[in-house]
């Protein structure tokens, strides 16, 4: 069995890498390809890590059909790179549906060698919806906690942004084209405050608002592993990071 890596083996196993398995299955192994070529498993390991190569793994993307994404997406990353003066710039969104789950075995905590266990079974105690804004100068969040996700709820966050600036300040809040942002309790209130100015992401699109990298951060921070024993504690909990992050806040930098 060939255990020498030439430069003709390293390419037939580029080439068949790029092939489909014969067997109907969807990705080589080392060890399938190895059979299939007759050379050794580890030779095949060491031509996918010169390589780069990891056909195990794939990653998923949505593209945007929007006809005018060009022109949406410019006008949010100028904000992000040249933000107008004298003016603030938030990134706002909603996290729906946060469970306030609560495990019903106690959570055994890690020690040398072993990780954190969490009983299997759970009890729910409700959800709650988490409204952000992120000021991209500073990093700073301006965070609500809301029973319920409606239009009502994103007209009375954004007049809790509007009122921690200065009065007259120009804002410019960038959000994605959910219906709720877009009915006429959020035009009236846009009739009413002549200084802000919302700027909707491209359909598709939400990796273009900085928040959405914000909420993977309180996610993994909080939610993913929280236990929390009623939507009360799960509020506390939230609201208690978000202060803390704002002790030292750090912008995105794009």
């Amino acid at each position: 069995m060939p255990e020498v890596l030439t430069p003709q083996m390293e390419a037939r196993v580029l080439s068949w890498t790029r092939k489909p398995p014969l067997d109907g299955s969807t990705h080589w192994t080392t060890r399938k390809l190895a059979k299939h070529l007759g050379v050794s498993h580890m030779l095949v390991a060491r031509v996918w890590q010169r390589a780069n190569l990891k056909p195990h793994r794939i990653e998923r993307y949505m593209a945007s059909e929007a006809p005018n994404f060009e022109t949406k997406a410019a006008d949010i990353i100028g904000l992000y790179v040249n933000p107008p003066q004298h003016a603030a710039v938030f990134c706002v969104d909603e996290k729906t549906a946060i469970q306030a789950l609560d495990r019903l075995d106690p959570v055994l905590p890690f020690s040398p060698g072993r990780v954190e266990r969490h009983g299997f079974e759970y009890f729910r105690h409700g959800t709650l919806s988490l409204y952000a804004a992120l000021n991209t100068k500073t990093g700073e969040v301006v965070g609500k906690t809301a029973h319920r996700h409606t239009t009502e709820e994103f007209v009375a966050f954004l007049a809790d942004v509007v009122a921690n600036q200065p009065q007259g300040k120009e804002i410019h809040v960038i959000i994605d084209n959910l219906s709720a942002h877009k009915t006429q309790r959020v035009r009236a209130f846009l009739d009413d405050h002549k200084n802000v100015r919302l700027h909707f992401t491209p359909t598709y699109s939400s990796w273009l608002n900085q928040v959405e990298i914000w909420f993977s951060k309180i996610e993994r921070d909080v939610i993913a592993r929280g236990v929390f024993t009623s939507k009360a504690d799960l509020r506390r909990k939230i609201m208690r990071y978000i202060r803390s992050y704002n002790e030292a806040p750090r912008p995105i930098k794009w």
